[in-house]
């Protein structure tokens, strides 16, 4: 696919309309990587709120307003001169491509280079007035020495070296990456906001199931049969993709802004589905497969940490709660073939299992 720069200037009014216009029309962004899960949702909010995006795969052709205001483009992140053609023109730009691997070679580098290539292409076009950059989780809350009562806000930061000591080179690359947006977009002039959401969760758009939509899926598909003796922190993917578009909007918006509903023990995850889809649990028992039994049975069970959403809080933003978040995403699985739907009977000892 090629960049269609005619329509995307067609969409484009005289800088004095512009200013009378509400956010979103008559304003151009590109969204990199947005066939990906939050992209595709954060493509299908923009287009509601009057944008003409730029963003690449086929399956967002779907979306309200993709036939008006939907700029297909070809970008690779590594290819710096398809970088700057896709952000040529816009008013924004929401990077959210980035890989999710941990082999080094294949994180590290393309992150940061990516990152890098995407920031200097907006300086360069001109007319960009913010970036927005999806960093994640992980570049805040890999701290050994973190004490229990320490509450994780934006000024906290992954220790790099734990990072490479334990070979986690996803948490490793999102850290390293969002240190050279920093420091890049500064050189540059260029004003940037981030955004680090936790395990993104909630209904799919793009035909394929994503990694954190399989930490749910493997609960209720049999695949697993324990859960680990482990924290997380969830968020809904709607709620992500609006924290992307009031740190664009809102004129006062700057630095960091950690995206996080609720810290949970896996436990409470495989209770919470026990709960919203008994079926599968009866299913599962039947065949003595049924996940509730702890991986780790030695160690005590670990224990929540606290975080702060104060930041987006502030912006209006009101959370979804994590247990709908759930349902909708298995909800989703089942619509888009990827979790059958089953009927059986509830077995009396999964009645009433708690939260």
């Amino acid at each position: 696919m090629t960049v269609v720069d005619d329509a995307a200037a067609a969409a484009q009014p005289e800088p004095e309309l512009q200013q009378q216009l509400p956010p979103g029309h008559g304003q151009t962004v590109c969204v990199t990587g947005a066939g990906g899960y939050i992209a595709s949702w954060l493509v299908k909010l923009l287009l509601e709120k009057g944008y003409t995006v730029k963003g690449t795969n086929a399956h967002l052709k779907a979306l309200d307003g993709a036939g008006e205001r939907l700029v297909l483009c070809k970008a690779d992140l590594l290819d710096y001169d398809s970088i700057r053609a896709a952000v040529d023109g816009c008013h924004g730009v929401f990077h959210t491509a980035s890989p999710v691997t941990d082999d080094p070679e294949q994180m590290v580098e393309p992150a940061v280079r990516g990152t890098e290539y995407v920031i200097k292409a907006a300086a360069e076009a001109g007319t960009v007035r913010r970036v927005v950059f999806t960093s994640s989780i992980g570049a805040v809350t890999m701290d050994p020495n973190r004490g229990p009562d320490v509450v994780v806000d934006e000024s906290c930061w992954s220790d790099l070296e734990y990072c490479k000591k334990t070979k986690n080179w996803y948490c490793y690359g999102k850290a390293v990456a969002e240190q050279a947006a920093c420091k890049v977009s500064e050189e540059h002039g260029v004003d940037l906001v981030v955004v680090n959401p936790v395990l993104v969760v909630g209904p799919l758009l793009q035909p394929t199931v994503n990694a954190s939509a399989v930490h749910i899926l493997k609960y209720l598909d049999g695949s697993a049969n324990k859960y680990a003796n482990a924290v997380q922190a969830y968020v809904d993917v709607r709620d992500v993709v609006a924290a992307h578009v009031r740190v664009f909007e809102a004129p006062g918006a700057s630095g960091r802004y950690l995206c996080a509903e609720r810290v949970l023990h896996r436990e409470d995850v495989v209770h919470i589905l026990a709960k919203l889809f008994p079926d599968y649990a009866a299913s599962l028992l039947k065949s003595s497969m049924l996940v509730l039994r702890c991986s780790d049975e030695v160690n005590p069970r670990k224990q929540p940490y606290k975080m702060s959403n104060k930041k987006l809080q502030d912006l209006g933003l009101q959370f979804i709660p994590v247990s709908d978040s759930l349902y909708e995403t298995v909800k989703s699985l089942q619509v888009k073939g990827h979790l059958p739907v089953i009927s059986k009977e509830i077995p009396a000892e999964l009645n009433g299992v708690p939260a």
